[in-house]
C-alpha cells in the first residue's frame, strides 16, 4: 500500500511565504514523477511543478520565478517554496506521484488528500 501525504499551507497575506511538503511512502518500487498540483474554485486542476523521469523540472508559467521546487535524494520527498504568494495562488494544492510498487507492471497515480493555500489581498 502506498499514501502520499502532503503538510503546510495554510492562510497568508499577499507577499508572504509558504512552504509544502509531500511524503510517499509504503510499499515503492521506483517513483517516476512526483510534484504538486492546484485546483482553484470553479477551474481545473493544473500543474504547479513538478519532477519527470526525463529529469526535467517543468513550471507553470504563473509561478516561475516566485516557487522553488525540490526533492530528497531518495525522490521519496518533495517540497514547494513559495513567494511573494498572490491571491490567485489561492486553491488546494495537492500532491502527486508515479508510482510502480514492485519490479514489474505499471506506474499508477497516487494522490494526497490536498492541502489549502489561501492568499488574502
Amino acid at each position: 500500500q502506498v499514501q502520499v501525504v502532503e503538510s503546510g499551507g495554510g492562510l497568508v497575506q499577499a507577499g508572504g511565504s509558504l512552504r509544502l511538503s509531500c511524503v510517499a511512502s509504503g510499499s515503492i518500487f521506483h517513483i517516476n514523477a512526483m510534484g504538486w498540483y492546484r485546483q482553484a474554485p470553479g477551474k481545473q486542476r493544473e500543474l504547479v511543478a513538478r519532477f519527470a523521469s526525463d529529469g526535467s523540472t517543468p513550471y507553470a508559467d504563473s509561478v516561475k520565478g516566485r516557487f522553488t521546487f525540490s526533492a530528497d535524494n531518495a525522490k521519496t520527498t518533495v517540497y514547494l517554496h513559495m513567494d511573494s504568494l498572490k491571491p490567485e495562488d489561492t486553491g488546494t494544492y495537492y500532491c502527486h506521484a508515479k508510482i510502480r510498487t514492485g519490479a514489474f507492471g505499471d506506474y499508477l497515480d497516487y494522490w494526497g488528500q490536498g492541502t489549502q493555500v489561501t492568499v488574502s489581498s
